[in-house]
């Protein structure tokens, strides 16, 4: 009498919400890399869009046979943001050098005789400039004590002052959110209560955006708040 084999027992088989868990954990990281590069994509064609739509839909018109295919929204997609590109590897080619440098601050000089846009391109400008150099008295990227006492969050200083009336040195920090670092809050720290790191602005930003998975070799002791 032929002997049938076992089943194999329950306990050796992944459950419904191992094997779900499983498969989101594995297409997050997929379905986020889409969502920023899609983001980032349509962002870059639409600045070219306004003059790129109207020119390939004419060329497709005029030449129905050859260039019909202009008229398919992906293409035209795919051609703003090639020219997008080509334009900013153009202006920065372009800045590099000095008629570029003197065209940058003429329309510089332009735009902050707009009230609004000078205030938003005066901001944007200064905070870009300011990434590129460490401040006085503090780290670019350090750890504050944020959102409450115990818990540490990644920062970037942006500038040092003192009080007036204390004269304590106080640090402006910046507190990017995850995964999108646009986002964030402006704190006013003691730098006394700074712990500093040794991170680069990249590192710290690639530990921000991949929500901790992607970290420097080492982090800053706490102890270093008490110091």
């Amino acid at each position: 009498m032929t002997t049938l084999p076992e089943p194999i027992a329950s306990a050796h088989r992944p459950s419904f919400r191992a094997i779900f868990v499983t498969g989101l954990l594995t297409l997050l990281p997929i379905w986020l890399t889409w969502v920023v590069f899609k983001s980032v994509f349509g962002l870059l064609s639409d600045l070219s869009r306004p003059w790129v739509g109207p020119l390939s839909a004419r060329l497709a018109l005029e030449y129905p046979r050859g260039l019909g295919w202009l008229d398919a929204n992906w293409v035209q997609t795919a051609i703003g943001l090639i020219a997008t590109v080509l334009a900013i590897l153009l202006v920065g080619s372009l800045v590099r050098r000095v008629a570029g440098q003197r065209a940058l601050a003429w329309f510089e000089t332009l735009i902050r005789r707009v009230p609004l846009a000078k205030t938003i391109y005066g901001s944007s400008r200064q905070l870009l400039d300011l990434m590129q150099t460490a401040p006085d008295g503090a780290r670019r990227v350090v750890l504050v004590e944020f959102p409450h006492p115990g818990m540490r969050a990644v920062g970037f200083v942006t500038r040092t002052f003192r009080e007036e009336t204390t004269c304590i040195e106080l640090a402006a920090v910046y507190v990017p959110t995850t995964p999108n670092p646009t986002g964030g809050y402006l704190e006013l720290v003691p730098v006394t209560d700074l712990i500093p790191t040794d991170w680069s602005v990249d590192e710290a930003m690639t530990f921000i955006i991949s929500g901790g998975a992607v970290s420097p070799g080492t982090i800053p002791s706490a102890r270093a708040l008490d110091s």
